[in-house]
């Protein structure tokens, strides 16, 4: 019964969050709302008995969403992810295609023959699902990950030719800032 009504009330969070995704008007606030919204999913997938899947999605998305917000603040400068601004774009077109869409996803749930179950469950299911995603390619996810960080950080650093020092100076303390192209944010 307990579980019954967390699970509903995940489930509500998590519409609730998706949905503030598009009300909020700010980038920050909306990747910290779609944050809430998979936290509240992935606990929701655990009660659910899928601890493995429930756990990654947590760690995955809240990570995911971290970076973003950094990123955010990092190259957009003066922090304008927390400027106001609409994340809705064609209002109409984008209504339109949301509820089509809901159409016809319900008619597939609800018109589809759905197949009758074949077999047994595995006895322990995170495991069996864990082998039919990766199966043998375990070890080399674990490899490519940190050479994906690696090459992710070498590109920012390659990138970002200049920092706030060379414009700001080592104390940080130089006014204006040797920006060598005049015009940017307080011209």
């Amino acid at each position: 019964m307990i579980v019954d009504i967390v699970f509903w009330l995940l489930a509500v969070i998590a519409v609730a969050a998706g949905a503030a995704v598009f009300w909020v008007d700010s980038m920050a606030r909306a990747t910290y709302a779609l944050a809430a919204s998979f936290i509240a999913v992935g606990v929701a997938v655990v009660l659910l008995q899928q601890n493995y899947i429930g756990v990654v999605t947590i760690l995955m998305m809240v990570m995911e969403m971290a970076v973003m917000a950094v990123y955010m603040v990092m190259f957009m400068g003066m922090n304008p992810a927390l400027m106001p601004m609409s994340m809705v774009h064609d209002n109409r077109r984008a209504l339109a295609a949301a509820a089509a869409t809901f159409v016809f996803l319900a008619c597939g749930i609800l018109l589809i023959d759905w197949p009758a179950r074949q077999g047994q469950p595995a006895h322990d299911v995170t495991m069996a699902l864990g082998e039919e995603l990766m199966g043998p390619h375990m070890l080399t996810m674990a490899v490519i990950s940190p050479v994906m960080v690696a090459t992710i950080v070498a590109g920012i650093v390659l990138a970002a030719a200049r920092t706030r020092y060379d414009r700001f100076g080592d104390d940080l303390k130089h006014r204006p800032a040797r920006d060598p192209q005049p015009g940017g944010v307080g011209r």
